[in-house]
């Protein structure tokens, strides 16, 4: 997805009787062609339209009407379209979403005649859309994050590239921060965001939801791990105690050399081709783990087919053109995001991009987050324990405890429903 992320509440209770929000189906059409309704979202949504005249003109029983939703508004509207029965018969949805909207059951699996589509994937990404085993979603871009750094400044410190080791990254952090001085740092991690920890949290083996992920499993040594070395970088006064509300303008700080590593994905590359000061290098690396290349948390949309769309057949031939690897080659080249058919990173457009190439390694390390509806709820919590943790509020052990407890809160329910056999 993009940098602007999608609404988090998922609670089907905000949804009472909002089936009026104007997303109702469109009336019949005259014209002896079928109608589909797509919705994308953001830069999607106003870019798709240049790849679909070549899918009608081969389909020209198919005619494709695409519906813009924001990103912050997305996931609630779509939740209120289900309640109203005025879902369309395909959209883009955040990978993190499947898991809800399979829960409740919007989503078509995806039938045996499209099982090829699954082909050619980052497992990763893949394994993000399965649920229960099954299929639900076809990936069409894909992103994570992983680190932009100043490649100027970290040169000045004594390192040609960055350092792939937790231990030996922190070093070189510390040389960064001789470098620029007392009143600059050496990376950026905004303690109203999530995504820097969690990946931090990924290194370890264990999973982050036990007993069929109805219980926190935060309290385990290598997340404790992952904590220890996030406080660490904030007190040893090598990122700043700050949220990203209070970074002016994230382009013009990391030009400055306010902090020389960000954590960002594959969207930050268009921002800083254009936004970045002249002369000012940068570079993309992978992320340090403990002992080796680390781990990070696959991202991007996908496509899926509700079960109420009369048009199965149709929809399932749109998503097939909108996953062909050339398209995707093509979509690349028109809005920068990175293509989910692994074949189609040998484009040109892709391949010979230096800011992309660490992404695909990163990807292929790449580990899918827990798969339950209650998930993004989890990691706002996390967030919040670990910006009181690092104010001084709770220890690394500490505030791994709380955030189980807080988990075990958001998952009574799923606890309760497996208990008594009612669900999977």
């Amino acid at each position: 997805m993009s940098l602007t992320r999608p609404d988090r509440r998922t609670a089907l209770g905000l949804l009472a009787g909002a089936a009026a929000s104007g997303l109702t189906a469109c009336g019949p059409r005259n014209d002896g062609r079928i109608h589909l309704r797509f919705w994308a979202m953001g830069n999607e949504a106003t870019n798709v339209g240049q790849i679909l005249p070549e899918f009608e003109r081969l389909n020209p029983g198919i005619r494709v009407e695409v519906q813009a939703l924001p990103w912050t508004a997305a996931h609630s509207k779509l939740l209120t379209a289900y309640a109203g029965a005025s879902l369309p018969d395909v959209s883009q949805v955040g990978n993190t979403w499947v898991s809800e909207m399979t829960a409740i059951g919007a989503i078509s699996p995806t039938p045996d005649f499209a099982a090829d589509l699954l082909t050619d994937q980052f497992p990763a990404v893949l394994d993000t859309n399965r649920i229960n085993g099954r299929p639900m979603a076809t990936p069409w871009y894909v992103d994570t994050r992983l680190i932009f750094y100043r490649s100027d400044i970290l040169e000045r410190a004594g390192y040609d590239a960055v350092p792939q080791t937790w231990a030996e990254w922190k070093q070189s952090m510390h040389a960064v921060k001789r470098v620029v001085g007392p009143d600059k740092y050496a990376v950026l991690l905004p303690v109203n965001e999530f995504e820097q920890l969690l990946t931090f949290g990924l290194q370890g083996d264990e999973a982050l939801l036990r007993d069929r992920d109805t219980r926190g499993n935060f309290a385990n040594p290598s997340f404790i791990a992952a904590l220890a070395f996030y406080k660490s970088l904030f007190d040893e006064k090598l990122a700043p105690l700050a949220s990203a509300a209070q970074i002016s303008n994230v382009w013009t700080e990391f030009a400055r050399g306010y902090f020389s590593f960000y954590f960002s994905g594959p969207w930050t590359i268009g921002d800083f081709k254009t936004r970045l000061a002249p002369g000012t290098r940068w570079m993309t690396s992978g992320v340090p783990g403990p002992t080796g290349p680390g781990a990070s948390a696959p991202g991007g949309s996908s496509l899926v087919v509700y079960r109420s769309s009369p048009h199965q057949e149709a929809a399932w031939k749109l998503v097939r053109y909108l996953s062909e690897p050339r398209v995707q080659a093509i979509f690349n080249g028109i809005t920068g995001n990175l293509p989910a058919r692994e074949s189609a990173w040998a484009a040109p457009t892709v391949a010979n991009d230096p800011y992309i190439a660490a992404f695909k390694g990163q990807l292929a390390r790449a580990k899918a987050v827990p798969k339950v509806p209650e998930w993004e709820r989890i990691v706002t919590e996390m967030q919040i324990v670990a910006e009181r943790m690092v104010r001084g509020e709770y220890t690394p052990a500490t505030a791994a405890a709380e955030i189980d407890r807080r988990a075990d809160r958001l998952l009574e329910k799923r606890r309760w429903m497996i208990e008594q056999g009612r669900a999977e």
